[in-house]
């Protein structure tokens, strides 16, 4: 039994199992967070243009 805890406490596997989500999961946010800012920028652009074109 105390063998079989010592290569439990060693085992590190599942500690970057789930570094390893919790970098996705970063990176999965920043880019739907830039998506996003990216998204509204371009609306706001093609608008302006729109509404240039419209007015001559």
């Amino acid at each position: 039994m105390k063998n079989l805890f010592a290569r439990f406490v060693k085992d590190e596997s599942g500690a970057t199992a789930i570094e390893y989500g919790l970098i996705a999961s970063l990176v999965g946010v920043a880019i739907i967070v830039g998506a996003g800012a990216l998204g509204t920028n371009l609306n706001t652009a093609f608008t302006d243009l729109g509404n240039q074109m419209k007015g001559k």
